[in-house]
């Protein structure tokens, strides 16, 4: 059975590009060589040259052992942590329940109730 691959659009080939370097860049900060970073995270050579390229193939577990031997795997877990869209979405919802309530309140304050002892004439 052929392994399917994910397909991965251009511009978000741009974030894994930049994630590799910044992995490369991690490792040079450290003076960290690929050969060693090979030997402390168990990983084929040429797997981690293709995380230093932000390919797509590798898994992201690969990604964290990687990031972890730097000591950036906490890094992973910021990741959407501050999700703007997802919140403007969840206001707009608040804000139409929000309305409707008030529309309900609004109608339900215009009832005019009689008194029971008027209609009793």
């Amino acid at each position: 059975m052929p392994s399917r691959s994910a397909v991965v659009f251009p511009k978000d080939l741009k974030v894994l590009k930049a994630l590799g370097e910044n992995i490369m860049l991690a490792m040079k900060r450290r003076k960290i060589t690929q050969t060693q970073l090979s030997e402390r995270t168990g990983l084929s050579m040429p797997t981690l040259r293709n995380i230093l390229r932000g390919e797509p193939s590798v898994s992201m577990g690969h990604y964290l052992v990687v990031l972890s031997s730097l000591g950036l795997a906490s890094d992973l877990a910021k990741v959407a942590l501050d999700d703007e869209f997802g919140r403007k979405l969840q206001d707009i919802e608040l804000l139409k329940t929000s309305n409707k309530a008030s529309l309900k309140t609004k109608n339900a304050s215009s009832v005019v109730y009689r008194s029971t002892t008027e209609g009793r004439r």
